[in-house]
């Protein structure tokens, strides 16, 4: 009977990987979506640059203020309850910027989209986290590359939408519709992990332990180029170089392809050469990027400068939050901390980006940027360390996890 146990729960732990990686997938899609319609959601608010630079802050914001809730969510509703409603509760926040008529709207509407977005994702990277525990192998870097497939997926369908010109609250409306029902489909196989009986509720707002703080800077570096080329790659090529609506929205899916190619992969790599020179590298390939698009004469050229972003920084918040959960006792705690830190640079990378661009151009903003990817090659070295071992657990067992 313990051999028959064993082998149904690791038939399990492998159904739940695939359920994770397929929910990182949908939040991801959600993502996709909105980026490449961003141009037109722009317009119907009648949003100036600088407007919209301030309207981009506020899903990062909402996500900044929200995250450190996720943990008593869970706690309450378990792991399984808690990530179905609130991966719910995004994926139909998608259908609120498109509605939103002036900028006041907007920054409401992006307030809910990002906090909704910010708790689900807290609870997905716990989750996958644990599996990972459970699963004794590293698969951290594989379900961020799902999400990235799935911002793919969304921005391709994104891509084409704009490209017909579709109205993006059609478009938004029926793609809200269609990950809600997925993302309810997927979260049933994920573990349905409950805290125990006698176990303390988490503090409300979790913050990082000290020793994840310079975690949180690399991963600051990492989010905000990735925040910057996501929301403003599609917005450079139409005001920068003059590109159709359905090409600059395709330098958007050039990034995520790169990005999600680059984290499929990125488990392997990691194991053959470590984080930290995986990092550095990336770092390298990402600073070039910068300087491709800084300096391009023509859409082409700024859409592979794009690419290499996306390649260089892919992996780099998925070993953030590894690295993050090995720093403390408490995994969760530690994730949320840092996750908190990465969407800060969400949060002002938006807002940077276009304030820079109203004071100067947007080549400056992405100036900024290049220079951001530079410290990734400087400040790779603390995502070094042992990884955690596996502590194998029946689906609703309470969490946990030891550190070597």
């Amino acid at each position: 009977m313990t051999t028959d146990g064993t082998v149904l729960s690791t038939e399990r732990l492998r159904r739940a990987r695939f359920a994770v990686a397929a929910v990182f997938c949908v939040h991801g899609a959600v993502t996709g979506s909105f980026a490449t319609r961003i141009p037109w959601i722009q317009e119907h608010a009648g949003v100036s640059a600088g407007q919209l630079g301030l309207a981009l802050a506020f899903p990062a914001l909402g996500a900044s203020l929200a995250m450190p809730l996720a943990g008593a969510v869970a706690h309450r509703l378990g792991a399984r309850t808690a990530l179905r409603a609130l991966l719910a509760l995004w994926t139909m926040s998608l259908t609120l910027p498109s509605l939103a008529p002036n900028i006041w709207g907007l920054c409401a509407a992006l307030f809910v989209y990002g906090a909704t977005s910010g708790m689900s994702d807290v609870a997905m990277n716990a989750l996958g986290v644990e599996t990972e525990n459970r699963l004794g192998r590293s698969i951290m870097s594989s379900l961020h590359g799902m999400w990235s497939a799935g911002a793919l997926i969304g921005s391709a369908a994104g891509t084409v939408a704009a490209h017909l010109g579709g109205d993006a609250r059609i478009h938004h409306l029926l793609a809200a519709l269609a990950l809600t029902a997925l993302g309810l489909l997927f979260c049933q196989g994920v573990l349905d992990l409950r805290s125990a009986a006698d176990e303390e509720p988490p503090p409300r707002f979790a913050l990082p332990p000290k020793s994840a703080l310079v975690i949180g800077a690399i991963g600051f570096c990492g989010v905000f180029a990735e925040g910057a080329s996501l929301d403003w790659s599609a917005v450079y090529l139409r005001d920068e170089l003059g590109s159709s609506a359905g090409l600059a929205a395709a330098s958007t899916t050039a990034f995520a392809l790169t990005m999600a190619v680059a984290r499929l992969v990125g488990d392997r790599v990691v194991d053959r050469f470590g984080a930290v020179r995986t990092v550095r590298v990336g770092g390298a390939a990402a600073t070039l990027g910068g300087v491709l698009v800084v300096l391009a004469p023509h859409a082409a050229v700024a859409m592979a400068g794009f690419g290499l972003m996306g390649l260089g920084v892919a992996v780099v918040v998925p070993l953030a939050f590894a690295a993050a959960a090995r720093s403390g006792p408490n995994p969760s705690q530690a994730i949320a901390g840092v996750a908190t830190i990465t969407y800060t640079s969400g949060l002002i990378a938006p807002s940077a980006i276009g304030g820079i661009a109203d004071a100067t151009s947007l080549v400056a903003s992405f100036g900024l940027v290049t220079v951001l990817c530079l410290g990734l090659v400087v400040g790779a070295g603390v995502l070094g360390g042992r990884g955690r071992k596996a502590v194998p657990a029946a689906d609703g067992a309470p969490a946990r996890s030891t550190a070597p």
